[in-house]
């Protein structure tokens, strides 16, 4: 799907295209969400190089990622996207060139519906496609930054049921799910601080001052984002490591329990062993009393092991 964002007499309107159409004049954005091959032919007619696909937006190496050539300036960022509980990256394909922006995605990002509810509902004035870029990329740290106060307040009622034994099972699974989606957003910050710092450094005299300044003040927040991104992954593995050891403490209890018991019964299992071989010469064999005194013989034994046990402290 091709979607074009027209800024013409400072009203926005949002065409939809289609491959025998041509770019509107004053085109500020061009979407292209999950693109046809046939689409990817009619972007070909536009650019001078050859366009990106799937494999060359999800690469990871720095040349594949943030470069320029014929077509202006081109970079590969990982967008955080919130499913259910757990938080996924997904990569966008950006081409600012002269007169338009060029995004190139697989997959729907909610930034992306947001800034565009946003272009519609007249909440943000662009004119220029530097200055669209830096507004979505600082949705983008803004988002990443409540990201990041929704996995702290998880682990901050985690922290209140890692001393619970009914509830351990869920408490390694948040620890988990909260580590993965803690670790997507850190590398979602350090990418966007690179895409910035690139952009910063070879793309700079394309921007105004005011850009310039928008794009300073991202880098500082995400430099002041990553020791909270720093602190959340060391109270999970702080409250990894007390979870497991309130576990183990807890088995070891349990263990505790059945090696004390086996140890009181031993010397009632010895004498029930002694008096169950019936030999000839046993002279407890007929004796009257001889099943009582055994009896009382073996609670006798079994409560001096206990007493010897809670007296040492060992209970």
């Amino acid at each position: 799907m091709i979607t074009a964002y027209v800024y013409q007499d400072r009203k926005l309107t949002i065409n939809e295209l289609h491959i025998q159409d041509i770019v509107p004049p004053g085109t500020l954005w061009l979407d292209l969400f999950k693109p046809s091959d046939s689409e990817r032919e009619w972007l070909s007619h536009y650019s001078v190089e050859e366009v990106p696909d799937e494999d060359d937006i999800n690469e990871i190496e720095a040349s594949a990622r943030f470069y320029q050539n014929n077509d202006g300036l081109h970079i590969n960022s990982l967008f955080p996207q919130r499913v259910g509980q757990d938080v996924r990256g997904v990569n966008v394909s950006f081409n600012l060139r002269k007169d338009f922006l060029l995004t190139i995605r697989e997959e729907d990002v909610g930034l992306i519906r947001l800034l565009r509810n946003y272009l519609r509902l007249g909440r943000l004035e662009v004119t220029t496609p530097q200055a669209l870029f830096l507004e979505l990329f600082n949705l983008k740290v803004d988002y990443l930054s409540d990201l990041i106060e929704d996995v702290y307040s998880v682990v901050d009622g985690v922290s209140e049921q890692v001393f619970e034994n009914d509830e351990l099972d869920d408490v390694f699974k948040l620890i988990t799910l909260q580590e993965d989606s803690n670790g997507k957003i850190r590398l979602s910050l350090l990418d966007t601080q690179r895409s910035l710092r690139y952009m910063q450094r070879y793309y700079r005299g394309q921007l105004t001052d005011d850009n310039l300044k928008d794009l300073r003040e991202m880098l500082l927040d995400i430099e002041s984002l990553m020791p909270h991104s720093q602190f959340i992954f060391d109270k999970l593995n702080f409250l990894l490591d007390a979870a497991m050891g309130f576990s183990g403490l807890q088995q070891n209890k349990i263990i505790k329990i059945f090696s004390v018991a086996a140890v009181i019964f031993l010397p009632p299992t010895v004498i029930a062993s002694a008096y169950g071989m019936n030999f000839t010469n046993m002279p407890e064999l007929d004796w009257r009393f001889g099943y009582p005194m055994a009896i009382l013989m073996m609670v006798a034994s079994a409560a001096g092991t206990y007493l010897f046990f809670k007296r040492k402290g060992w209970l």
